[in-house]
């Protein structure tokens, strides 16, 4: 049986695609993407054995609604910093090249919203995590996911950001990153937060114009997970981070799990 020859291909047969403008979130990203490519970072990774803190928050997740994991790795990044400094740095290249030191950390936390119909990232902040509760942390990003965005005032600035053309967006840009390393860290953050290890996925090496961004993997049966810290080179140097990511690994298993082995009995008591 002879088998019919196929058709052959006509350009009339295919559909036009469709041409979509940029939304507002999506003009930010693009915006930060272009500022970012210019940082030379390095990414670094520690595989971590956190086996006795995942038992204790699965207990208390059992019971209740326990601190998420972006609240722990937030508050133990700012306690690492607190003894890192360098963490807390970043390069400014105006008037002349220099390093700023905050005070303190200033976590900025990526975060999913649906926005006219569009997932959309949006950035909230975390002032001086290390200083703060955990539950009031995990409070504080249970807002940035459940609020209307019009109520969150960083969401606002963005999107009246993102409205504004792109010549004056891309000034904004600069001023907020170049003008003041006060203003830097209010604006943009000292470090990063971006992950989506709850989809079982994570990612290598982030863009990012911050002088570091965390990112940790899916967290293991047997209590290993991936960590890395995205780094801007012209700040510190690769040996720094390594050492940091060890000082986080103890602070994972000694601040954090004590502040949970707390709430743990004093929810059981």
């Amino acid at each position: 049986m002879n088998t019919p020859e196929p058709e052959p291909y006509r350009d009339k047969d295919v559909r036009a695609g469709r041409n979509l403008p940029l939304s507002a979130p999506r003009r930010v990203m693009c915006d930060l993407l272009t500022f970012a490519k210019a940082i030379p970072t390095v990414p670094v990774q520690r595989d971590m054995r956190i086996t006795d803190l995942v038992a204790v928050r699965d207990r208390l997740a059992r019971a209740r609604d326990a601190p998420g994991w972006c609240a722990i790795f937030t508050k133990a990044y700012g306690l690492m910093a607190g003894q890192y400094p360098e963490l807390r740095r970043a390069y400014m290249a105006f008037p002349r090249p220099h390093l700023y030191e905050h005070p303190c950390s200033i976590a900025s936390i990526a975060i999913e919203r649906q926005y006219r119909g569009e997932n959309a990232v949006f950035w909230g902040h975390l002032r001086a995590p290390e200083q703060q509760p955990l539950r009031e942390l995990q409070a504080h990003l249970r807002r940035l996911k459940e609020e209307p965005i019009e109520k969150i005032g960083l969401f606002r600035r963005a999107l009246l950001l993102g409205r504004l053309p792109r010549p004056l967006r891309r000034l904004a840009w600069w001023v907020a990153l170049n003008s003041s390393g006060a203003k830097r860290a209010k604006r943009v953050g000292t470090f990063g937060v971006s992950v989506y290890s709850g989809l079982g996925a994570e990612s290598l090496h982030q863009l990012t114009p911050l002088t570091g961004t965390l990112n940790y993997g899916v967290i293991q049966a047997d209590g290993t997970v991936s960590v890395r810290i995205v780094y801007d080179h012209r700040v510190m140097d690769g040996a720094t981070v390594a050492r940091a990511l060890a000082c986080m690994e103890k602070v994972l298993n000694r601040e954090i799990l004590a502040e949970l082995e707390q709430e743990a009995r004093a929810q059981a008591a």
